[in-house]
């Protein structure tokens, strides 16, 4: 796996177990590999409920909940799709934190977007966010700065203090 991906994760698994919250994913352009990371990491169990990955817009329709009508205005890539999927997975598998992943990996646009754009959402009772991002290099470079982007995100939402502590 990826040595900096794998850190984050790490944190992020004991922070969370720490805090007593779960997380959930919804991947598209990473495809569970947040999902895969996390669940690599000794005590995952503790904190990770579960993930879906909605390559497809259907999916991210039917099993997220993303609006259709949204997916139709402005395509699968974009900030309000991310945190849609976001608070689709945390919903979907009753975690306190959702954490999606949307986006171009390349070789070509999608949805009138460049390769290397991406956008990291994040999900909990407080409300959503997301985060934008340009990444470089080919289909696997953009996928795995996606991931850490990802866990980073995540990582940095665990450490909030408007979080609720359940222990």
């Amino acid at each position: 796996m990826n040595g900096a991906a794998d850190k984050v994760a790490a944190t992020a698994v004991a922070l969370a177990i720490e805090r007593g919250l779960t997380v959930a994913t919804a991947e598209s352009l990473t495809a569970g590999l947040v999902a895969a990371t996390l669940a690599d990491t000794p005590g995952a169990s503790g904190m990770l409920q579960g993930g879906v990955v909605a390559y497809q817009n259907s999916v991210k329709a039917a099993v997220l909940g993303v609006p259709a009508e949204l997916l139709s205005a402005v395509g699968s890539v974009d900030a309000t799709v991310a945190v849609a999927m976001a608070d689709g997975a945390r919903r979907a598998c009753g975690a306190d934190v959702g954490v999606s992943t949307t986006g171009v990996a390349g070789p070509l646009p999608h949805d009138g977007k460049p390769v290397g754009t991406v956008f990291i959402g994040i999900a909990t009772s407080s409300g959503t966010t997301a985060h934008a991002y340009s990444f470089h290099g080919d289909r696997p470079a953009i996928r795995a700065q996606a991931n850490v982007a990802a866990l980073e995100r995540l990582l940095e939402c665990l450490v909030r203090t408007d979080l609720p502590r359940v222990k």
